[in-house]
C-alpha cells in the first residue's frame, strides 16, 4: 500500500528534472520484493533521497509493506 508521494517526487537521475513516476516505482518494488522487510525500507529510503537530491519534498510519502 502506498500514497502517490513517492512516485510524484521531483528529482533527477543526472539529467532533466522529472517525477519518479509509477512505472519506475513499480520496477523498484519488484526489484526489492524478496529482500527482508527492513532492507526494503532501507532501499526505498535511500533511493528516494538519492532521487530527491536537493529538491524540496513535494508531497507526503507513505509505503506500507505486509508480510504473510
Amino acid at each position: 500500500i502506498f500514497s502517490d508521494g513517492y512516485q510524484d517526487q521531483r528529482g533527477s537521475d543526472g539529467g532533466e528534472i522529472k517525477k519518479f513516476m509509477k512505472g519506475q516505482f513499480r520496477e523498484l518494488l519488484l526489484e526489492i520484493h524478496q529482500l527482508p522487510m527492513e532492507k526494503q525500507k532501507e532501499v526505498l529510503s535511500q533511493r528516494f533521497q538519492a532521487w530527491k537530491g536537493n529538491h524540496e519534498q513535494v508531497d507526503d510519502v507513505l509505503v506500507i509493506g505486509v508480510r504473510f
